[in-house]
């Protein structure tokens, strides 16, 4: 992921014109946000993504020709991909999931507080993660899920490649901490943090936070 830019820029794909146009109203009221673009579909996002680089993708989960899993895993693809959240109406979607799995740097619900839409795009752009514990746990536990066993299998065998160090910011990481307060925590400071969410990232393999989350509570830790 590149430098977010300032303002954070933003695309928002969503097939209901309405949606679209309350959230660019939302976000046009801030300085420090700017929509440089918007999508109907999940078919138009990759272009859009090319012709305005966007930091940050407000991405619908329903779409009718595309929808935003399809378009968030054709993203996370890519070497220098925007961040994404995803919308949706359920908080308990198995799409949402999916996404998350995917790439996705969490969810929103399409009625969630304007307040609460402008802080998620200010922490992902940030690269801070933006989905508590408490609603990842609550997501895997009301979806039935099949291969439990094998994730948590290959999900132990991927943080065997942690040093004990990188285990603690992990685990930090997955209850839903900031770099901040893992600083405190572990007594290091924030860039060290930094620096060792970096290497999980890469050592595991993963694009974001909210997957090392998802890998810890596959893998059973606390």
């Amino acid at each position: 992921m590149a430098g977010v830019s300032s303002p954070i820029r933003v695309l928002i794909a969503d097939d209901d014109a309405l949606v679209r146009a309350a959230l660019s109203m939302m976000l046009a009221g801030t300085e420090d946000i700017r929509v440089v673009a918007e999508a109907g579909d999940g078919s138009e996002v990759a272009s859009a993504v090319d012709a305005y680089r966007p930091d940050v993708v407000l991405m619908d989960v329903r779409m009718p020709r595309m929808d935003g899993l399809a378009a968030t895993e054709l993203l996370r693809r890519r070497a220098s991909a925007p961040y994404v959240i995803v919308l949706t109406t359920f908080d308990a979607d198995e799409h949402v999931l999916r996404a998350l799995r995917a790439g996705a740097s969490g969810f929103l619900l399409k009625d969630t507080p304007p307040p609460d839409i402008l802080k998620a795009v200010r922490l992902v752009a940030a690269g801070e993660a933006m989905l508590s514990p408490t609603v990842t746990r609550r997501l895997l536990e009301h979806l039935a899920e099949g291969g439990a066993e094998a994730r948590r299998a290959a999900s132990l065998q991927l943080l065997e490649r942690l040093t004990d160090r990188e285990r603690e910011v992990a685990v930090a990481v997955a209850q839903g901490k900031s770099n901040a307060e893992i600083a405190g925590e572990l007594s290091m400071s924030v860039a060290t943090v930094k620096a060792h969410v970096s290497r999980l990232l890469t050592k595991l393999e993963l694009n974001n936070r909210v997957q090392i989350a998802l890998l810890a509570h596959d893998a059973g830790l606390p």
